[in-house]
């Protein structure tokens, strides 16, 4: 296992084309990534069929994309290949961070999910307006796709970050820069067991009734059932605090 000593409102904004309503609300040992299901109960292992290579076919729109939104991720001006997922797919965040390869008629692009659709139905992405106009002339307004998640070279490991009003009493941690999508995170309690957190829809991991002081060491599992522990993470409130590796590809 990988070891390392370390030391949301709504909001609605329109589719530019359709009207659709989108809801935003030190020390480092040697590292091992394991697949498959590490302890715990057989239940809480992720999804035997995960959407991991699957082609989905649909259809694109396009919005005024920030990179913020329901996936509750900073704003990112500098790179705005970004799009918001229909709420089938989305999965109750499961996509939050992924990325996705959509290919229309003009050609091809990778763009990370930071939002959710309310309106969209299944296989339906809205794009952000520079994404969308990379596989088709914006005019058309509403195009056919299919898109699949892939799983790209990424800088740094997996970060976590702690949302505002967290504390020992209640703990809402959230993982960044993570190049596979997240299907759980866990923590481990005193007596060494690890302790599944749930996930809300804003795609933070919250533990109503906290997690205790810390440092924590956190078990989180990618869709493809690869496995990373991070020891050593401090809770830093309204912070973030770098783990010590990366997912592989599948």
């Amino acid at each position: 296992m990988l070891q390392l000593i370390a030391g949301s409102s709504a909001s609605a904004r329109p589719n530019l084309l359709t009207g659709l309503s989108q809801v935003s609300d030190g020390d480092v040992f040697v590292p091992l990534i394991i697949r498959g299901n590490v302890g715990g109960d057989a239940s809480e292992a992720p999804p035997d069929d995960p959407p991991d290579n699957e082609v989905h076919t649909g259809q694109a729109t396009f919005y005024g994309a920030t990179g913020a939104g329901n996936c509750s991720f900073d704003a990112t001006p500098d790179n705005l290949m970004v799009a918001a997922m229909n709420t089938t797919d989305y999965a109750n965040a499961l996509l939050c961070g992924a990325y996705v390869e959509v290919t229309g008629a003009d050609g091809v692009v990778t763009v990370r999910i930071v939002d959710r659709c309310p309106e969209c139905g299944p296989g339906h992405i809205d794009l952000s307006a520079e994404a969308f106009a990379a596989i088709a002339d914006p005019i058309q307004g509403i195009v056919p796709i299919s898109w699949v998640i892939v799983s790209p070279e990424l800088a740094g490991p997996l970060v976590y970050r702690f949302k505002e009003g967290s504390s020992q009493y209640w703990t809402a941690v959230q993982v960044r820069n993570h190049r596979n999508p997240i299907a759980t995170l866990e923590y481990q309690t005193s007596d060494g067991s690890f302790t599944m957190v749930p996930r809300e829809m804003y795609n933070y991991f919250v533990e109503a009734g906290g997690m205790g002081p810390g440092p924590y060491t956190f078990r989180v599992t990618d869709i493809y059932g690869q496995v990373l522990v991070d020891e050593g993470i401090e809770l830093i409130e309204a912070g973030e605090v770098s783990g010590a590796a990366q997912f592989a590809a599948p």
